[in-house]
């Protein structure tokens, strides 16, 4: 036990002396941390006034690019919706839902030739609609103004009867079944050249023939003037004779195939079919909510209800 104690008892001398010790260590680790800068930190170099200059430049010129690259993506030129790919319909702000809407009804080799039409297909909302109409640009003959004039030059077609669209006796030229033209005898038309005389024979095919002379109308890029001067020499002399669908065994495609018919319509016709489960006469179609009645005489030509 003597032992134990003699190597914990200090005298006062020496427990003065461990007490300075420590007030010594303290104090000196106080100055290091106060007052002595051990961080290492980089050495600033200040730029030159060339430097200075350059890197105003180039903030300034990245500020401009940035500028014109947010007016490129919301400035668009007049273009035809028909046409919208992917990327311009995200742009537009477009859903992707939207633009393959769009895609599919083009996949039936239909077209839109409007806004309400764009937007009867796409499914738009009317804010969307309202902000990029605008850019859109239709061939000129699906215009209301074309229409009108388009109207008033088939008012001049007085030179035949109506009841059967053939020439009148007091008609000094001869004039030919439109039926049965060839592409060299569209090429000597004023106005028509081998991609229209194309187009032309390439709708005929579609329609099955031309029922009516106003029909011409409907060729993409066929102006008013130019098909007045077709219907001098050709016109509809007889009926073409058109394979029917039955509405009502057809199956959606079938009836999305047709010309004048396209997706939403066909959604119309095979709702009403299944809500009547049987179509007794293709006249019942004027009553649907939504039907084209303009376009009812162009349809009837092409469905039949058996």
């Amino acid at each position: 036990m003597k032992l134990k104690k003699s190597h914990f008892w200090y005298n006062k001398n020496q427990r003065n002396g461990i007490f300075y010790l420590l007030v010594l260590i303290i104090s000196i680790q106080a100055f290091y941390f106060l007052f002595v800068n051990y961080k290492n930190e980089e050495t600033k170099i200040p730029y030159t006034s060339e430097q200075l200059l350059l890197i105003n430049e180039i903030d300034s010129l990245q500020k401009i690019a940035e500028a014109e690259l947010e007016k490129k993506k919301n400035t668009f030129k007049p273009f035809n919706p028909n046409f919208i790919s992917e990327y311009k319909g995200y742009l537009l702000g477009m859903s992707v839902e939207e633009i393959k809407r769009l895609h599919e009804f083009r996949e039936t080799n239909k077209y839109v030739n409007s806004a309400l039409e764009f937007q009867k297909v796409t499914k738009v909302h009317d804010t969307l609609l309202a902000s990029i109409q605008q850019y859109f640009k239709f061939p000129e003959w699906t215009q209301k103004k074309k229409k009108d004039k388009k109207e008033s030059n088939y008012k001049n077609y007085s030179n035949y009867s109506k009841s059967n669209n053939l020439p009148l006796k007091n008609n000094s030229v001869t004039i030919k079944g439109i039926n049965s033209i060839t592409k060299e005898e569209l090429q000597r038309i004023n106005g028509i050249g081998e991609k229209l005389a194309e187009r032309i024979l390439t709708y005929k095919n579609k329609l099955q023939g031309y029922t009516f002379n106003d029909q011409l109308h409907e060729v993409w890029g066929l102006k008013p003037n130019v098909v007045s001067n077709l219907l001098e020499y050709y016109r509809v002399l007889e009926k073409p004779t058109i394979s029917k669908v039955d509405v009502n065994s057809a199956t959606f495609k079938e009836i999305l195939k047709l010309p004048y018919i396209d997706y939403e319509l066909t959604k119309l016709i095979v709702k009403y079919r299944e809500s009547v489960l049987r179509v007794n006469t293709i006249e019942e179609f004027k009553k649907i909510d939504g039907f084209p009645i303009e376009k009812f005489d162009r349809i009837a030509l092409y469905l039949d209800a058996q």
